[in-house]
Formats: C-alpha cells, sequence, structure tokens
C-alpha cells in the first residue's frame, strides 16, 4: 500500500480530478452568463468565488457519500483498491461526515449566490448520490446516462449564479455535456470491463459485450454533431472549433472501429475526450475576447 499524505488522502476521498475538471465547465457558465447579459467581470467577483468554492464543495462532497456507498466495492478495482476508504485510512463514518459536511457547506455559499443555483446543485448531488450511487449502478446499465445528469450541471450552477432565468445557451452547456459523458465513460468502461465485473457493476460493456459498447459510443458522438451550430451566437470561430473537435472524434473512433484492439481503441477514445472538453470550453471563454 503506497504511503499517502492527509491531504492526498482527502483529495483522494473528494476526487479532486472530477472536482477539478467541473471547476472548468461551472466557470464556463458563468462566464458566458456575464457575456450574454452584458456584466462586466469586474463586478462579479465574489459571485463568482462563491459559485466555484460552492460547487465545488458541493461535488467533493457528493464524491465522499459516493467512496463511503461503494466502500465494499472498491477494493475489487485497481483504480479504486487505494482509496482511504478503502485502506481505513479514513474510518467509514469519518468519510460519510466530510461528505455531509462539504455539501452542507457548498449550499450554504452557493445559497449567497441565487436560489436557482443552489436548486441546481442540490439536484446535482441528488442525483449522483441516490439515483445514480444508491440505485441505478449497481443494477442497470443505464447508470452512465443517469450519473451524467449531475455530470451535466456544473455550467448549469455558474449561468444561474449569474442569471437565474436560464438562456438557451446555459441549457445547450447543459447538453453537451449529457452528451460527452456516455462515450467518455463507456470508453473508460470497456478499459476497465474485467475490474467491473469483478465487482458487480453491471457496465455495459460487462453485460453486452465491446461491440454494443462501441455502437452506442459512435452513436453518442454522433449526438454531439449539430449542437456548435446552435451555439453560432459565439461566432464562427467557436462553431468550426466545435465541429472539427467533433468530427475528429467521429473520425478517430470510425478509423480503428474494425482495424485496432477493442482496448487500445477505448484508450484513444477516452483519450480524445478529455482533451475535447477541455478544448471545447475554453474556446467558449477564449472567443468571447475578441
Amino acid at each position: 500500500m503506497p504511503q499517502t499524505s492527509l491531504w492526498k488522502d482527502i483529495f483522494a476521498t473528494t476526487k479532486i480530478g472530477i472536482v477539478n475538471s467541473n471547476a472548468l465547465t461551472t466557470f464556463t457558465g458563468f462566464w458566458l452568463a456575464l457575456f450574454y447579459n452584458g456584466i462586466a467581470p469586474s463586478t462579479s467577483i465574489s459571485t463568482l468565488v462563491l459559485t466555484l468554492v460552492g460547487s465545488s464543495l458541493i461535488i467533493a462532497g457528493s464524491c465522499a457519500i459516493n467512496n463511503y456507498i461503494d466502500r465494499d466495492i472498491d477494493h475489487l478495482m485497481e483504480r479504486t483498491r487505494f482509496r482511504p476508504s478503502v485502506t481505513g485510512k479514513f474510518k467509514p463514518n469519518t468519510v460519510l461526515t466530510m461528505g455531509f459536511v462539504l455539501l452542507l457547506v457548498g449550499m450554504l455559499l452557493l445559497a449567497q449566490t441565487t436560489l436557482v443555483a443552489t436548486l441546481i446543485g442540490g439536484i446535482g448531488a441528488f442525483t449522483y448520490i441516490v439515483l445514480y450511487s444508491l440505485w441505478t449502478k449497481r443494477h442497470y446499465t443505464i447508470n452512465t446516462v443517469v450519473g451524467s445528469v449531475s455530470g451535466a450541471v456544473p455550467p448549469l450552477i455558474g449561468w444561474a449564479a449569474v442569471d437565474p432565468d436560464l438562456h438557451i445557451v446555459a441549457w445547450l452547456l447543459f447538453f453537451i455535456m449529457f452528451i460527452w459523458q456516455p462515450p467518455h465513460f463507456l470508453a473508460l468502461a470497456m478499459k476497465r470491463c474485467e475490474e467491473y465485473r469483478a465487482a458487480g457493476i453491471p457496465m455495459l460493456p460487462v453485460i453486452h459485450g465491446f461491440a454494443m459498447t462501441k455502437r452506442q459510443i459512435m452513436v453518442w458522438i454522433l449526438c454531439l454533431l449539430p449542437l456548435p451550430f446552435y451555439l453560432s451566437s459565439l461566432g464562427v470561430t467557436f462553431v468550426v472549433i466545435g465541429t472539427l473537435l467533433n468530427i475528429g472524434w467521429l473520425v478517430l473512433g470510425l478509423y480503428g472501429y474494425k482495424k485496432e484492439d477493442d482496448i487500445k481503441w477505448s484508450v484513444k477514445m477516452f483519450v480524445y475526450s478529455l482533451n475535447y472538453l477541455t478544448i471545447l470550453f475554453i474556446s467558449m471563454i477564449v472567443v468571447t475576447l475578441f
């Protein structure tokens, strides 16, 4: 068992990687709300801090509670077997308490922005903890889709903190995030298929095999193709960037669909999905600066 510091154990329990990636999408929602409402960023710094810290704590708390729920199966998977909730570095009640405290503090901070942002944050936490972790994750292959709802709310939180009357663009950000997640996580599920099988998690590749999973991944990517055009108000540059990213993902998938080993194909698709999300959301911010 590797030696870790207290902070590393806390970060592992709260899944800091997920927290950080969602901070980008939350900020993008916040930034675009300022842009579309003609609000100067300099007047909204305190609201931005409350939004980012509050939403991050909600996500961190939800992830800690997820670790508490999954402590009986995490030891069966390579990527989770050294979590503090598994190794005993953190007692189960400690993990659960940490989760609820972070969740409560995050909700209180978001409440200093708008009621709608707080409500959306609560819906995201409920979806992840109850509908995903406690219900669908261990029973249905649709768990990936259900979990995608919670992963898609951060840009809505960011927007609602500025403008509770959610603009259509805010919902487009939600749909981009919602549709992006199944191909992202299904690619990971292919790579980790045997671990999920050992843990008894009914991921799509475990139950229906790689062929079905690959088809599903490609269908979800196809669903992303029209979305940049609905964000034409961000300008031609963004539409071109978004379209090229979608076509690139589609071409990558088609090129290796028959030629490559399934695991090798899934790793490439997973890595591309990470870069896709980062580039797409950063580009949304950058095009508003010129």
